[in-house]
């Protein structure tokens, strides 16, 4: 899960697993596949490094690394599919 900013401000985790796109509108909303949508103060591009992130974690601990970037190469305005 990722920990991210509603709004007003308040924090919430999202199951990273259930992105399904990520938009600028010019909020960031991020729509999930229980067809919940979240709208956070980070942008679309803080979103996913956060995930990526996120998997890297979940790699290390099972032992799963290998070479990765350092960041995602995903690009303002660009659609995040999960």
């Amino acid at each position: 899960m990722i920990q991210l900013t509603r709004l007003n401000h308040e924090d919430v985790m999202v199951n990273s697993d259930l992105i399904v796109l990520v938009e600028a509108n010019p909020d960031t909303v991020i729509s999930l596949s229980t067809g919940e949508r979240v709208r956070v103060l980070e942008t679309m591009h803080e979103v996913a490094c956060r995930v990526v992130d996120f998997k890297r974690q979940i790699m290390t601990a099972h032992g799963l690394t290998r070479p990765v970037l350092t960041e995602p190469s995903v690009t303002e305005g660009a659609e995040i599919h999960g």
